[in-house]
C-alpha cells in the first residue's frame, strides 16, 4: 500500500530511465498491491468472480430531462423518440420520480456496415429527486412527437415556513 501512496502522492524517487519501463513497472505493482488487498481480509473473491461481476450487463442509458415548475406544478420533459407508451414506466417513490424504459431497433444491422453509431438503444432510465410534495394521485404524463412530459401537481400544503431563531 506504501508503493501504492507513494506513486500517487509524488514522494517516490525519479529514475532517469525510459518512461515506459516505468510505467509498465508501476503497473506490475499496482496489479500486485490490488492483488495483496483483494486476497487479505477484505473478502474471498477470486480473480475469476470479480471479472464476472464486471461483466454483468449493467449498461443503462441516462435519460436528458428538462425540470422546470410553476407556481401549481413540477414538469419533466424529455426527448424520448422511438418509444411507445407502453414501453415506458413511471413511478414515484417518497421524493424520487423515476422514468425507466427501452427503446429496441426494428432491424438488425451488422456492425460492420455502420458508418456512424450515435443513437442509443436499449434500457434506460432517470431519477429525479423532487424540490417539494407532490400529489402521487394527480400525476399525468403524455408522449407527443418523441416528447415525453410528465405534469407532477404541487401539494396544497407545500408551503415555505419561515422560523425565527430565538437567542439564549
Amino acid at each position: 500500500m506504501r508503493k501504492i501512496f507513494k506513486k500517487f502522492s509524488g514522494l517516490r524517487n525519479i529514475k532517469n530511465s525510459n518512461p515506459v519501463e516505468e510505467i509498465e513497472d508501476d503497473e506490475q505493482e499496482f496489479e500486485e498491491e490490488y492483488e495483496e488487498i483483494g486476497n487479505g481480509d477484505h473478502g474471498e473473491e477470486t480473480k475469476k468472480e470479480k471479472k464476472e461481476w464486471l461483466d454483468e450487463d449493467y449498461e443503462e442509458g441516462q435519460l436528458s430531462i428538462d425540470v422546470y415548475q410553476t407556481p401549481a406544478e413540477i414538469v419533466v420533459k424529455s426527448t424520448i423518440a422511438g418509444v411507445k407508451p407502453e414501453d415506458i414506466d413511471i413511478s414515484i417513490n417518497n421524493d424520487m420520480l423515476t422514468i425507466r424504459g427501452k427503446r429496441e431497433m426494428q432491424e438488425t444491422i451488422h456492425n460492420n456496415h455502420y458508418l456512424y453509431r450515435e443513437c442509443y438503444w436499449g434500457s434506460f432510465s432517470r431519477s429525479v429527486i423532487l424540490p417539494v410534495e407532490v400529489e402521487a394521485n394527480k400525476i399525468e404524463a403524455t408522449l407527443e412527437n418523441g416528447i415525453l412530459t410528465v405534469t407532477l401537481p404541487k401539494a396544497k400544503n407545500a408551503k415555505q415556513i419561515s422560523i425565527k431563531v430565538k437567542e439564549k
